[in-house]
């Protein structure tokens, strides 16, 4: 006789009672099974990079594939070829110099570094700084690792930027790291020096860790921005990068932090119990992928301004207004006030229109009343986006 399933009454640790399932995980199921129904949903949610690497990446990786001492274990925190790639890249886009044997540290894409950062510098109790619109995953790992979330606010009227006055008011006796993302996700702003300059003396009078996460500074932005350009940023400061974005290699899984000798350390530490490295072939690829010339991102950058272009329109159609500035892959709009939230409108234009775009509450309280569109999305899946919302917006 077949057992019936049973948990015996088991449950979750009390920490999952803090975040629930990612919104694209549970979404895009959904997407998923009206795609399976024939709905022919076109998503303009993920920021997936539908766009190969460059030629000499994917040669590398099929070359390197064929040595037979290729397929063991890597070194935990990468190999020199990969650091040293890094340090070149930084000292070439960024004017940043970095020591590659101590200074940085190659990830299995940023989303580890998060993990691995929160649990090398915050005990349970202390409180991390969030940026309201941000990034989920700086709250959810935050939580999970059982971190006070304080929220910072962004806002439109300054330009998506940290309101200073509000952050020099607050208590930061127990707050251990603050969470910058500039290029901004979800909204695009983008950084300006004074910011940086700003951020890394509030963390050195606050005694607080300020980490950037930085995979947006290649996509429609003419002057990549790194944190530590700053002089003296590395004392108090993280700086997260990633090829995900840059280098169209999402999948590839590979980013990398830098800062100074000891917080590597430090993070290594909490690293190398928990992975066993990237796969060599695939690092030597990420190198190769590093090396590209200013041509390689330019004709990428080619193909997301002409999707940039589709993706305003889109938005017009919606009625929604938009800040031409903007920077990344992503285009964030505000929507109409005749709309009692959000998803009044994103899920009209999910069944109505098939076309799936994120409500902008996801990323926190004050994106409430905006939409996000990624440029993932070939062009002429962009044009029928934008044929089925203007026929949604104007029924015969």
């Amino acid at each position: 006789m077949q057992m019936e399933n049973q948990t015996c009454n088991i449950q979750p640790a009390i920490r999952l009672a803090d975040v629930s399932e990612y919104y694209f995980s549970r979404k895009l199921k959904e997407v998923a099974q009206m795609n399976a129904a024939g709905k022919d949903v076109i998503s303009l949610g993920v920021g997936s990079p539908d766009m190969p690497p460059s030629d000499d990446t994917v040669q590398t990786l099929c070359r390197q594939t064929q040595h037979s001492e290729a397929h063991g274990y890597q070194p935990y925190n990468g190999i020199a070829a990969l650091r040293t790639a890094f340090a070149q890249w930084y000292r070439r886009w960024y004017g940043v110099a970095l020591n590659p044997d101590r200074e940085i540290l190659p990830l299995i894409g940023s989303k580890e570094g998060i993990l691995h950062v929160t649990l090398a510098f915050v005990n349970p109790g202390e409180q991390v700084l969030v940026p309201n619109p941000g990034y989920p995953t700086y709250t959810s790992l935050s939580r999970l690792l059982g971190a006070d979330v304080v929220y910072y606010n962004l806002q439109e009227t300054n330009d998506w930027m940290p309101d200073r006055a509000e952050l020099e008011r607050l208590d930061t006796g127990k707050v251990k790291l603050m969470w910058v993302n500039y290029p901004h996700m979800p909204t695009g702003a983008n950084a300006t020096p004074e910011l940086y300059e700003w951020l890394v003396d509030f963390a050195r009078r606050r005694g607080i860790v300020i980490v950037n996460d930085n995979p947006y500074s290649f996509i429609l932005n003419d002057r990549p921005l790194s944190l530590l350009s700053v002089p003296g940023a590395r004392d108090c400061c993280i700086e997260f990068n990633s090829l995900s974005k840059s280098h169209n290699m999402p999948g590839w899984r590979v980013g990398m932090l830098a800062s100074n000798a000891n917080f590597v350390s430090w993070i290594l530490k909490v690293k190398s119990n928990i992975d066993s490295g990237m796969f060599g072939p695939l690092q030597q690829a990420a190198a190769t992928a590093l090396a590209a010339e200013r041509s390689w991102y330019e004709g990428n950058n080619a193909n997301y301004r002409r999707r940039r272009q589709w993706a305003g329109e889109i938005m017009q159609a919606l009625g929604c207004t938009y800040d031409d500035r903007q920077t990344g892959m992503f285009l964030w709009g505000r929507i109409p006030d005749h709309y009692s939230d959000v998803e009044q409108l994103t899920e009209r234009v999910l069944y109505e229109a098939r076309v799936f775009v994120v409500p902008g509450f996801i990323f926190g309280s004050n994106g409430a009343r905006y939409i996000r569109l990624s440029l993932c999305c070939k062009e002429d899946r962009l044009a029928e986006a934008l044929r089925r919302i203007t026929q949604l917006a104007t029924p015969s």
